[in-house]
């Protein structure tokens, strides 16, 4: 009989991973390329997912609240490139254009503009209902945080033990 920490390990785990799965089937089967931002949101969730493999044999809550902060901070990414898109704030230098050109000769400017990426992040790639992936990422990374500390919350209860 499985307990509800572990559960609730396994749906915060595989939420990551179908995230992360997603996220590839839309840059390989849907053709969108990833941006740099991209790429920094799917570090976080490949982390949950080796913390939900250890947290199924460490005991306790420790290994859920670590678990717990991996996609907080996907998350977290994703907000950080939601306003990015948004036209918020600005984003890397290396991914959203702009800078500084005074000064520049020509080479250099020449060199800026071949360095620069294809995939911008600044841009929206695909969105549905007003929400970019970025944001939608946002949202689930957050909501899977919250699975991640509900584990947790049982282990400190005891209540995740058997039921």
């Amino acid at each position: 009989m499985q307990t509800t920490r572990t559960i609730l390990i396994l749906v915060a785990a595989g939420g990551s991973a179908a995230l992360l799965a997603g996220a590839l089937m839309f840059e390989h089967l849907g053709g969108l390329p990833p941006c740099e931002l991209c790429i920094w949101q799917r570090w976080p969730h490949l982390a949950a997912i080796a913390i939900g493999g250890l947290a199924l044999v460490l005991p306790g809550a420790l290994p859920a609240l670590a678990g717990a902060v991996a996609p907080a901070a996907s998350g977290a990414i994703g907000v950080y490139h939601t306003g990015v898109e948004r036209g918020w704030w600005e984003g890397p230098q290396a991914c959203s254009g702009g800078g500084d050109i005074q000064g520049m000769s020509s080479g250099e400017l020449l060199d800026q503009i071949m360095a620069a990426p294809v995939v911008r992040c600044d841009e929206v790639a695909w969105q549905m209902l007003g929400l970019s992936m970025a944001s939608w990422n946002a949202l689930a990374s957050f909501a899977l945080a919250a699975v991640w500390l509900w584990a947790a919350r049982r282990a400190l209860s005891g209540r995740g033990t058997r039921r």
